[in-house]
């Protein structure tokens, strides 16, 4: 088999205004999504999401959650106004949540392209950031990708993933909670301070950790689960079932970020394929998970259900071994050398987090900013309660390349880049070919007075001389490539030639 599925990342950046902890995020939000919208010339003041076919309170274990007794925060389908919000032209999603900013990168098939059009996302939120800079009497804004602010709260950084809907759900948490706890060791973006408000004084290898309080559930803002169950596909519902993950870390490193999508992807397709038949559950994961994530030395210990204690290496060496054996077994893959790569970067990886820890820092984040703290302590004998330390923190995750630090150690060659700045800056503008993505990332680049809304898996446009909206459904997250509709969109002068030749039988 392959890594190949569709697959996407959402990230809510950090937002602030340095020296008025009372600003408005919501507001500040809204301006940085539509200071960018209209320098690219779409409209942000219109209905440009569409809600039809939303539906955020089905669980995948088989009921409905009333909404009467839902938290406000899981209301997803209720379009609010004042809120910024709205698709670019390279297939992405770009809007206020829960008071953020968030990059919802368009539907990729490949791990590389996740990393790209996710760096896309960083790029889109620094051109907004100095756009709003550029504005005469505007307070600076700042935007961070990071995913707590040290003080208790913590913003979401999600993965979504298409799978077959025959696979069943128990299987899936089954074999993916083992997974979850312990992949932090690999795609952990590293923060100062133990514990939601980060009283407690260390270091740990995620930011999100923490913040987690059980096994399984619907919700993603509190109580959150390592496995969510929202039901969503936005895609053919009786046919697919979209995995929306929401324990990861925001990234920064390319490495990183490649094997949190990579890895996940072979663990899903080992789970759709039966392969994973052993049970290597772990007793009380949520405890699991956040003493992995507090010991940076990689020794802490779980216990399976089996009775064996193993460290997080250990459980991830089980899932690769696993992985190589399934992928010897598949034979043919039709993306050898995705596959190769996520094989061999993990491999790498989990080898040299055995022997030295710090040889990790040009490839894991959680690695390269302890490597900088730990030379600030040194330097200035800072202890990791040190007030600096959190600041340095913080600062890591500064969008902006003369601030944030992890910019400065890739301008000195000290990260293992994947993709081209070249590669990045066209993704900014640009969909993926090989998806959906293309047709509304195209349709809102061509015809974007036209687009009245559109949404995953939908565009809809208001077509001059007719009275009622078109929407044209996009269930199929293959469907709509440039190498399906690409002619056709070159040879539509307008909107109503698009619609014809949509509705023309090939």
């Amino acid at each position: 088999m392959t890594v190949r599925r569709i697959m996407g990342l959402e990230t809510e950046y950090g937002i602030s205004v340095p020296g008025d902890p009372m600003a408005n995020p919501m507001f500040l939000s809204g301006q940085v999504v539509s200071v960018y919208a209209a320098a690219q010339g779409i409209r942000s003041n219109q209905s440009s999401w569409d809600y039809a076919f939303e539906d955020p309170l089905r669980d995948a274990r088989g009921w409905q959650l009333d909404r009467q007794t839902a938290d406000p925060s899981q209301l997803t389908d209720i379009e609010d106004p004042t809120l910024a919000n709205v698709v670019l032209t390279n297939g992405a999603r770009y809007y206020v949540d829960h008071a953020h900013p968030e990059y919802s990168s368009p539907e990729v098939t490949l791990p590389r392209d996740a990393v790209t059009w996710d760096r896309a996302g960083d790029a889109i939120a620094l051109e907004s950031v100095r756009l709003l800079a550029a504005r005469p009497g505007q307070p600076p804004v700042n935007l961070y990708k990071n995913n707590a602010d040290g003080k208790g709260q913590s913003y979401g950084t999600h993965e979504n993933y298409l799978m077959p809907r025959r696979t069943a759900f128990p299987d899936i948490v089954r074999h993916l909670i083992p997974f979850f706890v312990t992949r932090q060791v690999v795609c952990g973006a590293g923060r100062v301070g133990l514990g939601v408000d980060s009283r407690g004084v260390g270091y740990q290898l995620s930011q999100r950790a923490d913040f987690f309080e059980t096994e399984v559930g619907l919700e993603t803002t509190l109580k959150r689960p390592i496995i969510n169950t929202r039901d969503e596909p936005h895609a053919v519902a009786d046919r697919y079932r979209r995995l929306h993950v929401i324990i990861g870390d925001a990234n920064h490193l390319d490495v990183a970020s490649l094997l949190k999508t990579g890895t996940t992807s072979l663990v899903l397709g080992m789970i759709e394929d039966g392969h994973l038949s052993a049970d290597w559950s772990i007793r009380r994961p949520v405890a699991a998970l956040q003493s992995i994530s507090h010991d940076p030395g990689l020794t802490a210990t779980v216990e399976l259900v089996d009775g064996r204690t193993m460290t997080a290496l250990d459980v991830q060496w089980m899932y690769l071994e696993a992985a190589r054996a399934w992928l010897d077994r598949r034979g043919s893959d039709p993306e050898p050398e995705a596959t190769a790569e996520v094989m061999t970067l993990w491999e790498d990886v989990l080898t040299r987090l055995g022997d030295d820890v710090m040889s990790c820092a040009p490839m894991l984040d959680w690695v390269a900013k302890l490597k900088l703290l730990e030379g600030y302590r040194a330097r200035d004998g800072l202890a990791w309660d040190d007030h600096r330390l959190s600041a340095i923190d913080i600062q890591w995750a500064d969008v902006r390349p003369e601030k944030g630090l992890v910019h400065r150690l890739r301008d000195r060659g000290m990260l293992l880049d994947l993709v081209t700045p070249e590669e990045i800056k066209a993704a900014q503008t640009t969909p993926p070919e090989d998806t959906r993505a293309w047709f509304r990332g195209e349709c809102v680049r061509r015809f974007t007075q036209q687009v009245f809304s559109a949404s995953w898996d939908s565009v809809v446009f208001d077509v001059p001389g007719r009275a009622s909206l078109q929407r044209v459904p996009i269930l199929e997250p293959e469907r709509g490539t440039r190498a399906q509709v690409g002619a056709l969109l070159e040879q539509s002068a307008d909107v109503v030639e698009l619609l014809r030749g949509l509705a023309t039988p090939d």
